[in-house]
């Protein structure tokens, strides 16, 4: 398994663990940036590595060839001294140095070659990291919006219910009755004050009309009014009240 492959196994591992906890989006988003982050800096760890190995195996290539080159020009030297011996020698050594020159020659393509992807791969996740940083904002906000339509939702769900208008409505009773309750007590508190006003006024009529019906009674009783009809006694009743005292009534029934 290459190294960014088990980035995303672990990646996703990761991914599926926080959203089995069901944890805040914001902070699981947070937490999966800094995964991300770490699992990139363990990749450009590998990466680095990797660079560090095909940089070997061309030093390893460039020795070789050296080499090579090295026993050619002693094969050439021993040719220049007749020493047909050594020059054979020399070119077998040459030989050898080229034949394992061009395997790690292949080695090292192959290296550079996976060096080269493993940059590649590696700028492909430092960029999805970057966009998964700009995004971050963007999904958090769109799950606080998705967060408040479900509550306002719940909400108006809720307000549908019959019982919720049913008790709207027995609350608005109770204040209704609670002000014809107030109301009424207010008129009748009116209504009493008249009727005593009214008592008080009937009690004075009363009370007069009393004291004048015993007076002209016992004054008949006296013999100090005639045997007249209604309008002697309101005469009467009238001069005792111009001042005629019960002297000049009594001087005046003797003298008849």
């Amino acid at each position: 398994m290459g190294i960014f492959e088990r980035i995303s196994t672990i990646l996703k591992s990761n991914i599926n663990d926080l959203i089995g906890r069901a944890e805040d989006p914001e902070k699981m988003l947070n937490q999966l940036i800094t995964d991300m982050r770490g699992q990139l800096a363990k990749a450009k760890q590998e990466v680095a590595s990797a660079i560090a190995d095909e940089k070997k195996l061309n030093a390893h290539v460039e020795k070789e060839k050296s080499s090579a080159a090295e026993w050619e020009q002693r094969a050439i030297m021993a040719v220049e001294q007749n020493r047909d011996d050594m020059a054979k020698q020399a070119l077998v050594r040459h030989n050898e140095h080229m034949e394992h020159g061009q395997s790690l020659h292949e080695t090292w393509a192959r290296q550079k070659a996976e060096v080269e992807s493993l940059k590649a791969s590696l700028r492909q996740l430092n960029e999805k990291i970057e966009e998964a940083k700009r995004k971050k904002n963007l999904l958090v906000a769109r799950q606080k919006r998705a967060a408040a339509q479900t509550r306002i939702q719940e909400t108006m769900s809720s307000l549908s219910d019959k019982s919720a208008f049913e008790s709207f409505d027995r609350m608005t009773e109770k204040i209704e009755e609670a002000e014809r309750k107030a109301l009424a007590a207010t008129e009748l508190s009116e209504d009493l004050e008249r009727d005593d006003l009214s008592r008080e006024f009937t009690a004075l009529e009363i009370g007069s009309g009393s004291a004048d019906q015993q007076l002209l009674e016992l004054k008949k009783k006296m013999g100090m009014l005639p045997s007249g009809d209604g309008e002697d006694a309101k005469q009467l009743s009238a001069g005792d009240n111009e001042g005629i005292d019960e002297g000049e009534i009594v001087e005046e029934e003797g003298a008849s």
